[in-house]
């Protein structure tokens, strides 16, 4: 088995080949988007590794929620290579792959969505992997809610982007929180992995990012509203 994943739905982007025992992860630094160094990052990463394109079983890419620049370009990069190989591809969720990245075992996962909103979802860690407690949903900070019952771990920018909404919105359910972690694609090379071996494949022409919120800006007033600048 040989994954290669991208992630770009952050501005932190990354990829990673995953060969079903050990992943090795690149950084794929630019600007926001990263659509000038995201195949130089491939190639680099491959080259680094002795592996050729051919070589490839599976083209996995985060597929969101996150950055809708980022998320169409990981999709397009993703079916284009997949394309040219003959290759399936594996979306991945953005959110669980995060969740994968905490110690915890009830997991809130909580990115900064921009637009003074929360990407958000719960996920509990069990034998077989994580399981989805909650689906991937957008909110205001102010109106994102735990699951009704248990003792959760919150992980994401969104903790760090909105601390004085979120955190008391969440409640005295909140363990704790980590408002650092993005989503790696080492985590989405790994998910994919798993995918792979459950026979879980997308042909490349079916592939598309995961928005969960459709629009994409605010009007002057809808910012102000929710705290935001002019």
């Amino acid at each position: 088995m040989k994954i290669l994943a991208l992630e770009t739905s952050t501005d932190s982007g990354s990829v990673a080949l995953f060969d079903g025992a050990t992943v090795i992860e690149r950084p794929v630094v630019g600007r926001p988007g990263h659509s000038e160094t995201l195949l130089p990052g491939v190639v680099a990463l491959l080259d680094s590794c002795g592996v050729t394109l051919d070589q490839l079983d599976a083209i996995a890419f985060g597929a969101g929620p996150g950055a809708f620049t980022g998320l169409r370009l990981a999709c397009g990069a993703a079916q284009g290579l997949a394309l040219g190989l003959g290759k399936p591809v594996i979306p991945v969720g953005n959110l669980e792959a995060l969740a994968s990245q905490c110690p915890q075992d009830m997991i809130f996962v909580a990115a900064d969505a921009r637009m003074s909103e929360v990407y958000f979802a719960a996920y509990r860690r069990t034998p077989e992997g994580l399981e989805e407690m909650m689906a991937p949903a957008c909110a205001a900070p102010s109106e994102v809610r735990l699951p009704a019952e248990g003792s959760w771990f919150g992980f994401g920018t969104a903790f760090q982007a909105y601390p004085e909404s979120l955190v008391p919105a969440l409640g005295s359910r909140l363990a704790g929180f980590d408002g650092a972690p993005v989503p790696l694609a080492s985590s989405i090379a790994r998910l994919a992995g798993q995918c792979f071996l459950r026979g879980e494949l997308v042909d490349p022409a079916l592939a598309a990012p995961l928005y969960v919120r459709d629009k994409v800006a605010m009007t002057t007033a809808e910012r102000l509203a929710r705290g935001g600048k002019a």
